[in-house]
């Protein structure tokens, strides 16, 4: 095990081997597509190659030899001995997740678990020739099965073995047990390279011809050293930019048989050569100089931390912004206005910090997306678009297994079979498309299907049979609302249990992620043509803007990511459905409750027939909120509650206000289902 080693290399390991695991899954699905991508096969032959040298180097026998076995396979696949089949690609992604297990158990420090056995001998069948198929691995004495155990061996290899490995291969004697090389076989290299008499910078005349072993090469018969101007001829004789006056070498670098050598004096040519040689070797520094290193490694902890202290520093310029609005000083109003500004600019490049691209949620939908096609035999397309869509990196991690719930039901209820989309008069492969774009300071994400859509008709009367709603309830519901059943607890559309869906937990699950990170979803289908859920969340969680109002003589803020419209309270517009207190807005009639019975001790209050009506939007319902007073919006940083009050229904944290006082951050969501019922 090598983790004993400097935990910047391991560091290095792990973040190098995230990116390319991450890209191989993309990368294999789009070669089951794209088969004859030469391409695309070397980059994933490059991807299982890297991963494998860094796990070398720790000593992660495990991971190296899963990742050598995969390596062979698109050794074989690149060079035509075998083609792309869904039966080898099956293989192929189950050998990427055992690595990918492999790699989170060593990112915990703990030993990678070997892969299975009959994974690996699979993967061998893969590595040979694909005429080779009929005849059994163990039986096979080709070289390519052996293979292999050469390459293994090869990283074990000390620099003597390794240099007596080269001469066997090339057909000759190793020297012996020493690494060095006498003075006569160096000089019988350089005149294989160069020919005879050729090397030594200084050329020799027919009368100065002397045998190797009683003059040095460059004609100094004590000293070994060469001067600068016999280096610089040896530059121009291996370069070609000097042009000395030495006769023109054959083809390999040897003086054609019989060719005069020239009688110039040495010193000559070497004077000459040194101009030529000194604008040539610059000639590289001017126009490629080495890239500059823009970029470095940051702990997300101290990211966070320095979020921190900006929000912290966000709240400071609201309440100097709040102090300054009561004095007509005008240098303290350009001192506060020009703080403003550098806040608002110093909070958005450390928000860019904490941003990542959404492609790391989309990455992995290609691999869901077919193993599922290709286990309930259906005929599915993915399209992504918006892939490099920044959001938080909280926001990434929170929304990754929600997304996974959507992709997973688009294909499982969405996309019909091959066969029923013919009968339908509709191409035999399905469509899912998934889209990322930013609006303002919000993120807007899209899955959208061709499938057979949703009957509002069928989900009510399945709310109704397993007690999810009452008859009278689901005559009154309009269709956009049955749509919302599905995030019911419980509720599923499936007759029979699978292992990808039928429990009625998943579409829950995705209400409650998107609705902590503040988020909300709508839904939208057609029978027949198919459904479009919209998902919108904040392109931040560290701070938040909201709407503060007033109810009682306490402060609350409203998540504006949930708020609709505002406008004054008339009792003459609100009336009695089924006992519950509604307000007509462009003729619908929505739900109303006044939050002081909710947020303020005592319950059920007297009724003010004064006030604010707050509509806030939850997926596709409305709800009307009648609060004592409006301060306005505001941009505040959430802050955690105390152990005492964690858990509290309706309050998503707590914030510090512009006049310096605490309000209560409310979880919409949250106070709805814990109260709208009670206080109906």
């Amino acid at each position: 095990m090598g983790f004993e080693v400097d935990e910047d290399i391991l560091q290095d390991f792990l973040v190098e081997a995230s990116e390319i695991l991450e890209q191989l899954s993309e990368q294999l699905v789009t070669l089951e597509r794209q088969p004859d991508d030469k391409d695309l096969l070397n980059a994933i032959f490059r991807g299982f190659h890297t991963v494998k040298g860094g796990a070398g180097f720790l000593s992660l026998t495990a991971l190296v030899d899963t990742c050598h076995k995969a390596e062979n396979v698109f050794d074989i696949l690149r060079t035509g001995q075998r083609r792309v089949t869904s039966e080898l690609m099956d293989v192929i992604l189950r050998a990427l997740d055992t690595v990918n297990a492999m790699f989170a158990e060593i990112q915990n420090r703990q030993e990678p678990t070997p892969a299975d056995p009959a994974l690996l001998e699979e993967l061998g069948f893969y590595c040979r020739p694909e005429q080779e198929d009929e005849t059994p691995p163990v039986q096979s004495a080709e070289p390519v099965a052996e293979a292999p155990a050469v390459d293994d061996s090869i990283e074990s290899l000390n620099e003597q073995e390794y240099q007596q490995m080269l001469g066997e291969l090339e057909g000759e004697q190793s020297a012996g047990d020493s690494d060095d090389i006498t003075d006569d076989e160096f000089e019988a290299l350089l005149d294989q390279l160069h020919g005879a008499g050729q090397h030594g910078g200084v050329p020799q005349t027919a009368s100065e011809s002397a045998p190797k072993s009683e003059a040095s090469p460059g004609g100094k018969d004590d000293d070994e050293l060469i001067d600068d101007g016999e280096f610089e001829a040896l530059l121009d004789q291996l370069h070609g930019a000097g042009k000395g006056p030495t006769a023109t070498p054959a083809p390999g670098g040897a003086v054609p048989t019989g060719a005069k050598q020239p009688e110039a004096k040495p010193e000559a040519p070497v004077a000459a050569a040194k101009p030529a040689a000194k604008a040539e070797a610059a000639k590289p520094a001017a126009h490629q100089p080495p890239p500059a290193d823009t970029t470095v490694r940051v702990d997300t902890r101290t990211l966070d931390s320095i979020m921190n202290m900006v929000g912290e520093l966000v709240l400071v310029r609201n309440r100097l912004l709040s102090l300054q609005s009561g004095h007509e000083n005008e240098e303290i109003t350009k001192a506060v206005t020009n703080l403003d500004a550098v806040t608002g600019d110093l909070q958005g490049e450390v928000m860019k910090t904490r941003m990542q691209p959404i492609k790391k949620v989309f990455g992995r939908f290609p691999r869901v997306v077919r193993d599922i096609a290709r286990n309930m035999k259906k005929e599915i397309e993915l399209e992504m678009v918006g892939e490099d869509t920044d959001l938080d990196k909280n926001l990434v991690e929170a929304l990754a297994d929600p997304l996974v719930h959507l992709v997973r039901n688009s294909c499982d209820h969405g996309i019909e079979s091959p066969e029923e989309r013919e009968a339908a008069g509709k191409p035999r492969k399905g469509v899912i498309r998934l889209t990322a774009s930013q609006e303002g300071d919000h993120i807007l994400l899209g899955i959208e299907d061709d499938g057979a859509g949703m009957d509002p008709e069928k989900l009510k009367s399945i709310a109704i049979k397993r007690g999810i709603l009452d008859a009278d309830g689901a005559a009154r519901m309009s269709d956009n609302e049955a749509y919302n059943l599905i995030f019911a607890p419980g509720f599923s559309t499936k007759v029979e249990i699978t292992d990808v869906s039928g429990r009625g937990v998943g579409m829950d699950v995705v209400k409650t992620g998107i609705s902590s990170v503040n988020g909300s979803i709508v839904i939208d289908s057609e029978k027949g043509k198919g459904t479009k859920l919209q998902i919108k969340v904040p392109l931040t969680l560290a701070i938040l803007p909201t709407l503060m109002v007033v109810v009682g003589e306490q402060t609350f803020a409203l998540p504006l990511t949930n708020v609709n419209e505002i406008f004054h309270l008339d009792l003459t517009k609100t009336s009695m459905v089924d006992g519950q207190l509604t307000v007509v807005v462009r003729n619908r009639a929505i739900p109303l409750f006044y939050l002081q019975d909710w947020l303020l001790r005592g319950g059920k209050r007297e009724r003010k027939a004064h006030g604010h009506v707050v509509i806030v939007m939850i997926g596709n319902q409305q709800v009307g909120f009648v609060v004592d007073g409006l301060i306005g919006q505001e941009e505040v940083v959430i802050k955690p509650l105390d152990q005492l009050l964690h858990g509290t229904p309706g309050m998503a944290g707590a914030t510090i206000t512009s006049d310096g006082g605490i309000a209560l951050i409310l979880d919409i969501a949250g106070l709805i289902k814990a109260y709208a019922r009670r206080y109906a």
